[in-house]
């Protein structure tokens, strides 16, 4: 079959979803599918579009042997709102032209949110006479008004609607939680029309390792017990527990420091909230390219996820688990919910209830003195996710539900 995935993100950016993606695309290719990407020039999480990108509307480039067609889009960082809606609908616009000169599809597989792309995706299954597959995240805007972060009542309305409408094209509506899924089934949405996508790992680029003592030396982590959280700094992350624990630990075990690998909206509120508690036991690292995270992972002591409380966190499962539990490292899940299962079920780490912090500082404490209980801990993990959540078995099963 021919598929067309239309995405806003993609490699070569570095976060959750655009590893998740190429995860995906690389393993329905690997299933005996032809596959092709419609997105938009990398400008995430800086805000810079590079420089092999920039004075161009529309480029062909290839990845892997997947042909990606990359179309223009208004890079922003962070800032007001009327600046990402120009970001979200510059790719809108331009993803048309980028759909034009990709080759005949069966489907097309598209990835919200955002949900204004939905706009292109109905454009694309007209212009392509294509099956519309649409791969729900996260439930827009359902979790942005859960966490306040939406309250204009008009722009509820017409995003819900625009919602109905995509839900109502899609001939498969595949979702990243279980949570997704019953959201979906109780707005009427036929458990026939509804398939499972959850996130996933490549247990091969997480693979244990000695640490990098290169790397060590230049965070200045040489004799520490590190606490590694790497992945995005959204507001729904709540990792500011992880910063009120950095407090309490750092007189009562100056040892530990904490590693924080990443970006997001709340990173510049995060570091002034550091800076208020005058930390010297975190360190601060931008996001980094998938191929160099094990480097990172292989100076973790423990891994961290952390999720604020609110409505639809109980459905959430947090794509930085798998590669903690990958890494063979404990990992403390901060959160309720799904991910709170996956993290019990696995045997490698701890979960905690959000928004805690004296419980998190007390939970590093005592792994930190069980260090044959921490070997085992990474040992369980690491194959628990090998076993259920490779992405290679993932998207095997996933296109045998869609009878592909």
């Amino acid at each position: 079959m021919r598929i067309l995935m239309l995405t806003q993100y993609f490699y070569p950016e570095n976060g959750a979803a655009q590893v998740r993606l190429l995860e995906v695309a690389k393993a329905i290719r690997d299933n005996g599918h032809d596959i092709e990407v419609v997105t938009a020039f990398p400008n995430y999480p800086s805000g810079v579009i590079p420089k092999e990108y920039q004075g161009k509307f529309y480029m062909k480039d290839s990845h892997e042997g997947i042909p990606i067609y990359r179309t223009w889009i208004y890079p922003v960082q962070r800032g007001q709102i009327w600046k990402r809606l120009l970001n979200y609908f510059s790719f809108v616009f331009s993803a048309l032209y980028g759909v034009l000169k990709a080759g005949k599809a069966d489907y097309i597989f598209v990835e919200s949110p955002p949900l204004f792309i939905g706009f292109t995706a109905f454009f694309a299954k007209w212009v392509k006479g294509a099956k519309l597959i649409l791969n729900i995240s996260d439930l827009w805007p359902e979790s942005a008004v859960s966490l306040g972060l939406v309250t204009n009542r008009s722009v509820i309305a017409l995003t819900e609607r625009l919602e109905r409408s995509m839900y109502k094209a899609a001939w498969r509506i595949s979702a990243q939680t279980e949570g997704i899924i019953n959201s979906l089934s109780n707005r009427g949405i036929p458990e026939e029309k509804l398939v499972f996508l959850p996130n996933g790992v490549n247990p091969d680029l997480f693979a244990s390792q000695a640490p990098d003592k290169a790397l060590s030396r230049e965070l200045e982590l040489n004799d520490k017990f590190v606490i590694l959280y790497a992945g995005t700094m959204g507001y729904a992350h709540g990792l500011e527990v992880a910063l009120h624990a950095a407090k309490s630990l750092e007189e009562a075990a100056p040892e530990v420091v904490f590693l924080l690998v990443g970006d997001g909206s709340e990173k510049p509120h995060l570091q002034e909230i550091a800076q208020e508690l005058q930390l010297s036991n975190v360190r601060w690292v931008d996001f980094q390219p998938i191929t160099e995270m094990r480097r990172y992972y292989s100076l973790a002591s423990i891994t961290l996820s952390t999720l604020r409380r609110y409505k639809l966190s109980e459905g959430v499962r947090p794509s930085k688990l798998f590669p903690g539990l990958a890494s063979a490292k404990p990992l403390i899940y901060v959160g309720e919910g799904e991910g709170a299962k996956i993290v019990e079920e696995s045997g490698g780490g701890v979960v905690l209830p959000p928004e805690e912090p004296e419980l998190l500082a007390q939970a590093i404490l005592e792994l930190k003195k069980d260090p044959a209980r921490c070997l085992e801990m990474g040992k369980q993990g690491r194959e628990f996710v090998s076993l259920h959540y490779a992405w290679s078995s993932i998207v095997a099963r996933w296109l045998e539900k869609l009878d592909l």
